[in-house]
């Protein structure tokens, strides 16, 4: 049986589809060949030599050792798109509750029990302190257009916002499933100037944290109201505590509680509920259970972060998947050892991705432990499989 370690608790559901294949998975399975994580940390976690990728149920995988695991020739899978319609849907709550007071509304209609027949009378005179504005007709500012920025717009849209995009990224896909009447703005000052409501959908990198800060927060309209259901860090706490001490933010909505942000006025927080729905749950696990049967099996790879993507149909019974870095010479030298050890190559793909690069090779009969030994003394090579 091949294993598969969950280092949460994953989705029975979705990793299902893992039982026609002779896999087991579980959290105390011993040298599993793949992995499946959600939100546990395993930066500080020892990864067995058995290991050859690890799947991410959901997008960030700022959670997972990225730069340890391409050493090792481990194959790092996330799940894009897969929990983008459980996120949007919060994103629009998000956008209703900054506006309307409802949590700091219905707070106080609680505190109104034990008044008897005087409770409608109180919620006539209370009520007024509770007031906010619609969105239907204010601009919303989305940075980020992937799967799930386009579907928030896309929401925003139907519900009659004026609806402004940046992303210097944007993807063909991303572009086609985008209603036509979003503003493509080309720069970022467009959104801070003009929108009333502006909510962040890009990963969290070196570059993009603290993406908003002082400076942005500036150039801001006055009022204006941030939502971030990405990353915490995306956000710098002290800048936009200070923002909503002067009035310069309304609301922010978080979806990442930091200490900084607790118990302050005009911040809305909420536990990481994003991805929290059996339909996102089971739909993740599925994701990052066939990535990692596909990769295991046939070496293709799929919504990998370190290594290119790269999905070749078969035309032997063998395969050979290499891992390498990607330098000069090195499609050469491995070809030449397969016509060193008379391998005949019925079928070739490489691609690169920064610093690494992947080779599958589809050939016919070989000594697999010599053409293993022989491709891995190959200098830049990182792990060699046959499959």
């Amino acid at each position: 049986m091949k294993a598969i370690k969950t280092y949460n608790k994953i989705s029975k559901t979705g990793l299902a589809v893992l039982d026609k294949g002779g896999y087991t998975y579980g959290d105390e399975v011993e040298n599993p060949i793949g992995a499946v994580v959600r939100s546990a940390s395993l930066h500080d976690t020892q990864f067995p030599e058995s290991l050859l990728a690890i799947a991410r149920a959901g997008a960030g995988t700022n959670n997972i050792p990225i730069d340890r695991c391409s050493e090792d020739g481990i194959v790092v899978f996330n799940t894009p798109g897969a929990n983008a319609n459980a996120v949007k849907e919060l994103v629009i709550a998000g956008l209703l509750i900054s506006s309307r007071r409802i949590i700091p509304a219905t707070q106080w209609a609680q505190g109104l029990k034990g008044n008897g027949a005087e409770v409608g009378k109180m919620v006539e005179k209370g009520k007024s302190a509770f007031g906010g504005p619609e969105i239907s007709g204010k601009s919303l500012g989305v940075i980020g257009l992937g799967a799930i920025g386009v579907r928030v717009a896309n929401v925003a849209n139907h519900l009659g916002m004026k609806v402004y995009g940046y992303d210097p990224y944007l993807s063909v896909n991303a572009a086609w499933s985008l209603t036509h009447n979003a503003i493509h703005a080309i720069d970022i000052k467009e959104i801070y100037e003009k929108c009333d409501y502006i909510t962040i959908h890009v990963p969290l990198t070196p570059e993009t944290k603290g993406f908003i800060n002082a400076e942005a927060i500036a150039a801001m309209k006055d009022g204006v109201r941030i939502l971030n259901f990405s990353r915490a860090d995306l956000v710098n706490s002290d800048d936009v505590i200070a923002a909503l001490e002067n009035g310069k933010v309304a609301t922010y909505v978080t979806d990442f509680p930091t200490d900084e942000v607790l118990g302050r006025d005009g911040v809305i927080a909420i536990p990481h509920l994003g991805a929290s729905t059996p339909e996102s749950e089971d739909n993740c696990a599925k994701m990052a259970a066939e990535q990692l049967a596909d990769y295991i099996e046939n070496g293709n790879i799929t919504n990998s972060v370190n290594l290119p993507n790269i999905s070749m149909p078969r035309s032997t019974d063998i395969r050979v998947c290499i891992i390498h870095k990607n330098i000069p010479t090195m499609l050469t030298q491995i070809t030449q050892t397969m016509a060193k050890d008379n391998i005949n190559i019925e079928n070739m793909l490489n691609k690169s991705k920064n610093e690494y690069a992947y080779t599958l090779l589809d050939i016919t009969e070989c000594d697999r432990e010599r053409i293993e030994a022989d491709l891995k003394a190959i200098d830049g090579v990182i792990k060699v499989r046959l499959v």
